[in-house]
């Protein structure tokens, strides 16, 4: 199992929106180490943080679950999505996507600053200068880290 930090700006896809839809697509991925990501390594049954960019504060608001391993993002190849790229095609797919599910919401969001502040956390990518991954990998430990100080469990 491997843990991953998946971030959406709340306007756009909030952690409530993936409440509601119970499972949704992680589509829109448009940069190639995260695309690697999507594709080769995220699996079934692998958690995540779900983390609020953009937001004030920006913060991990909750965890969820990848349900469907990476498949062809078809929301590439359709002129009317928010995200097209004309190079992509069902035949030559370029960009990728996972199916995730909410698992559960923290009693207390994590912000960037406590994050910056913990040293337990200090070597997350999320922390590197320069770092904007919508998709990354966090450790074993710093999911349950900041689990437990979201107040909930390690799941």
């Amino acid at each position: 199992m491997n843990y991953w930090l998946f971030k959406s700006e709340p306007n756009a896809y909030s952690y409530d929106d993936l409440v509601v839809d119970s499972t949704a697509e992680w589509d829109g991925v448009r940069n190639f180490q995260a695309r690697n990501y999507l594709r080769d390594s995220i699996k079934a049954g692998d958690l995540v943080l779900f983390y609020h960019s953009n937001a004030k504060p920006p913060c991990v608001v909750g965890t969820a679950s990848v349900v469907r391993s990476g498949y062809p993002d078809y929301t590439a190849w359709d002129p009317r999505s928010d995200h097209p790229d004309p190079k992509s095609s069902p035949d030559n797919p370029i960009w990728y996507m996972v199916d995730i599910q909410a698992k559960e919401r923290f009693k207390q969001p994590i912000s960037l600053n406590e994050i910056r502040g913990n040293y337990l956390l200090s070597e997350m990518l999320l922390l590197r200068r320069g770092m904007r991954l919508s998709v990354q990998p966090i450790s074993e430990e710093h999911y349950a880290i900041i689990c437990h100080l979201g107040q909930i469990d390690k799941i």
